[in-house]
């Protein structure tokens, strides 16, 4: 049984100080039922995350008491992909037929900074500072570039491609274009990452609406179809984030099993994806995700940013509504708007920064801290 979705929603990212992150799901949920043309009464049921903004399930306080089953889900930064699985895999099985998925957050300023405690590590690992995102992120980037033989100037493009695009999308947060110069000679926060080269926590909601494809049709003449939902962990030797040893034999990451799950339950590869969204909390990390992914080999990412090849105009366009370095990262709806995004490409809606040629299949990637991956492939 194949699933559709039929409607997406966003609240703009950024700051929204006049309303909860709840409110921001709701805002999100709403959008999404209109383009769906239905009423929250005709949901099924729902799943939804947020990491600081209060349990998910709360909405129905918003939207409507109807009795739903509404299941909380809660994953890191792939709290989303999370959540989108669950739904997909709920009416894949026939249990349903229409699905809500939803995410939404409010973050205070400033870094991530978890308690160790909580991802079962000692607190010595917190002592040194590799709680912290903006150093266990550069730690994982200068280890990589040191592999693979990658440059800053690989670093700075990966930037300031996001900021152009987020200077083309109406609702990221960061919506002015930055130059090559601006970003190579910004603030070094934690070597080799500088000021733009991270996300910040931020506010936003966004959802969707899926139902079983063959019932698509009645609610809209334009469905796209999740083709595979798939969602892994970490093997022992993954070099992860939150690990406090290294073992002596690497093994892939999470994204490199998630990746190919998702390509072999939709049947294609790399080579049919015309748009992607893949997880930037920084932008050494969508380097690492080019080729865990599958879409270059390690070390071929400098010369395909230096030639253009991730731009909108490009062979491999990524994260064409800037992601989360543009949009910022509120971590519960984070993933579903990088399904939003490839959504409004797929239909050809995406405006200024709409893909050329009319892409018909697009992939999305999340990777949540200590090691988990969730990747999606939708098509028209």
């Amino acid at each position: 049984m194949d699933v559709a979705i039929i409607g997406i929603g966003l609240h703009p990212f950024g700051r929204s100080p006049e309303l909860s992150g709840l409110q921001q799901g709701a805002s999100a949920v709403r959008s999404a039922l209109k383009d769906a043309g239905l009423d929250w009464k005709q949901i099924q049921f729902a799943y939804g995350g947020s990491q600081d903004s209060g349990n998910a399930d709360a909405l129905v306080n918003e939207l409507g008491l109807t009795g739903l089953q509404f299941t909380n889900i809660w994953n890191g930064c792939a709290t989303g992909g999370s959540s989108l699985h669950a739904a997909y895999s709920a009416i894949k099985s026939g249990e349903y037929d229409v699905g809500a998925v939803v995410g939404f957050d409010k973050h205070p300023r400033g870094a991530f900074n978890p308690r160790p405690k909580d991802w079962g590590l000692n607190d010595w690992y917190g002592e040194t500072g590799l709680m912290l995102t903006t150093q266990f992120f550069a730690l994982k980037t200068q280890r990589y570039m040191y592999d693979h033989g990658i440059t800053c100037d690989a670093l700075n493009r990966v930037s300031e491609k996001a900021f152009l695009n987020g200077s083309l999308t109406p609702t990221a947060w960061r919506r002015q274009a930055l130059s090559y110069d601006e970003i190579a000679n910004s603030t070094m926060i934690s070597d080799p990452l500088r000021k733009y080269m991270f996300c910040s926590p931020a506010e936003g909601g966004a959802a969707l609406i899926l139902c079983n494809a063959d019932i698509a049709k009645k609610y809209t003449s334009k469905p796209l179809y999740l083709k595979a939902a798939a969602v892994r962990t970490r093997h022992y030797g993954s070099f992860e984030v939150f690990s406090p040893s290294q073992a002596m034999d690497v093994a892939n990451a999470p994204t490199v099993t998630a990746s190919k799950a998702a390509f072999e339950l939709a049947g294609v590869g790399p080579e049919d994806i015309d748009v992607l969204q893949l997880q930037d909390t920084d932008s050494g990390t969508e380097i690492i995700h080019m080729a865990e992914n599958g879409f270059c080999e390690h070390g071929e990412q400098e010369k395909l940013l230096r030639e253009g090849a991730t731009m909108i105009g490009g062979s491999m366009p990524i994260n064409t509504d800037g992601g989360c370095l543009a949009n910022g990262e509120p971590v519960g709806a984070s993933g579903l708007r990088q399904v939003y995004e490839v959504c409004m490409q797929l239909r050809g809606e995406a405006g200024a920064r709409q893909v050329p040629n009319n892409p018909a299949v697009a992939y999305t990637h999340v990777y949540g801290a200590p090691g988990v991956s969730g990747v999606n492939i939708i098509s028209r």
